[in-house]
């Protein structure tokens, strides 16, 4: 245990216990301060600022909840583990609310004591670098800001500092997993660059039909086809000068990349059923979670309009590859949602930390969006601990079997359709219900994430962004 050095107060009317705790924690070379009443304490946390406060409920001329609740008045945020004798849910409850990081009963134990220290010491230590780091971002919540200091981002950032300053004719060719981000890259070049006062329009290629996607693009005349009653006009001129940005370019078809095609080799299209020509001057952006390069070879993308695309190219790397990004980000997200929903969250346990760093992130940045955004949602104080992710994920619930039959055909098959249940629904979560993107992550093709999804009776558009 790494507490040489680190200031600790025993806060307790019990000599007994104040003594035992000094021995305890002198054996691991920590500095151990004592206070038998509440007065005491604040008096020994002005003048020596611990590192940790081990404090107890029942103490003469102020309680420990007087304490922290006066602590909290002064914005001091050392953690706080509350002790007592006679522990009951209300003051549990309100030892958490309060702000305390821990709640234990007597009689303690010497190892969890031990663990609870070690952990809140980190906490402070990962606070402090988070505030670090905090202190190299812009201070107000964006939310569409582009957050990272994995050196992955640092030449993601680099790159988009490059397109800024190259005329809007300059084609970008993001690529990255779901969830990384590539539209947040889109945004930051487009909001740094010239242009920035022209409209960013973005177009998701994935969710039109090939005729409804060309009239998205190029819009239509009076009378083009049927139900065209009056004159629309596409994405690619209300764009003006600013930029377009095609969300999920590999999901068009073979005859509207021709089409594409000639928009960007000519800078110029007409609407759908039109004669008259119109300048393209905005900026073209496209994305895919595709591998474009794999897509070519395999005769499912036109090599020139990769070529026409991929003059500039940023790939996001993936939230598991750039994991030191990860308290960082979900600092900024836990700040985001309680700013939203005008709540005050003052602190994080490490429990919480110790879980998002253990997750894995099929859906990467988003996923842990929504694990903050669920977080602040369920925290009712203003600590957030881990029990409010147990609706989201529990390793403990999932590793769990349930046998409602003993034979053993009978119970392989429960077991079998209850796995094929809770992986779906993961899967989805993380594809945000796009059956193409869930059979990616599974290494499935469509067809079997169909198969499986009528067989449980699971509708994937519960699953996805509103």
């Amino acid at each position: 245990m790494k507490l040489k050095g680190k200031s600790i107060l025993i806060a307790d009317d019990d000599k007994n216990i104040r003594y035992a705790f000094k021995k305890t924690f002198e054996t691991q070379s920590a500095i151990v301060h004592q206070a038998g009443t509440g007065k005491e304490a604040l008096t020994m946390i002005e003048n020596e600022n611990p590192d940790l406060i081990f404090l107890d409920v029942d103490m003469p001329e102020l309680n420990g909840l007087e304490v922290i609740r006066l602590l909290k008045q002064n914005n001091i945020t050392i953690p706080i583990v509350v002790i007592t004798g006679c522990g009951t849910m209300n003051t549990a409850i309100k030892s958490i609310q309060l702000g305390a990081y821990e709640y234990l009963t007597k009689p303690l134990d010497i190892d969890k004591i031990f663990v609870i220290t070690q952990r809140a010491i980190e906490m402070v230590s990962l606070r402090k670098k988070i505030k670090e780091l905090e202190s190299q971002q812009p201070g107000k919540v964006n939310d569409r800001e582009l957050i990272g200091q994995h050196s992955g981002m640092h030449e993601v950032f680099k790159v988009i500092g490059a397109v800024t300053t190259a005329p809007n004719t300059l084609n970008v060719l993001v690529t990255g997993e779901s969830g990384t981000g590539k539209e947040l890259v889109a945004r930051a070049i487009h909001n740094n660059g010239s242009h920035k006062d022209q409209p960013f329009v973005g177009v998701n290629c994935s969710v039109f039909s090939e005729s409804l996607l060309e009239s998205e693009l190029f819009g239509y005349e009076k009378g083009a086809f049927t139900g065209a009653v009056e004159r629309r006009i596409g994405k690619l001129e209300a764009a003006g000068s600013g930029t377009i940005f095609l969300d999920e370019i590999s999901e068009i078809t073979k005859e509207l990349q021709v089409k594409l095609l000639r928009v960007l080799q000519e800078r110029e299209f007409y609407r759908v059923g039109g004669n008259q020509l119109i300048q393209v001057k905005t900026r073209f952006i496209a994305s895919s979670n595709r591998n474009l390069e794999h897509e070519v070879a395999k005769g499912n993308f036109r090599k020139d309009l990769f070529y026409r695309l991929n003059v500039m190219y940023i790939n996001v790397p993936p939230l598991r590859d750039r994991a030191s990004d990860i308290p960082l980000l979900f600092d900024y997200f836990i700040r985001k949602y309680s700013t939203r929903q005008n709540k005050e969250i003052t602190g994080i346990s490490s429990d919480v930390y110790d879980f998002i760093y253990k997750h894995n992130y099929p859906g990467n940045v988003r996923e842990l969006e929504n694990i903050a955004e669920r977080a602040v949602v369920m925290t009712k104080g203003e600590v957030i601990e881990k029990s409010v992710l147990n609706s989201y994920y529990s390793v403990k619930e999932e590793c769990q079997l349930e046998f409602p039959s003993l034979v053993l055909s009978e119970a392989r098959k429960n077991t079998i359709e209850m796995f094929e249940k809770q992986f779906l629904h993961r899967l989805l979560e993380a594809a945000y219900g796009k059956i193409s993107e869930a059979a990616r992550i599974a290494g499935v093709d469509r067809r079997t994430i169909h198969r499986m999804l009528k067989k449980n009776d699971i509708n994937p558009n519960e699953y996805k962004e509103k």
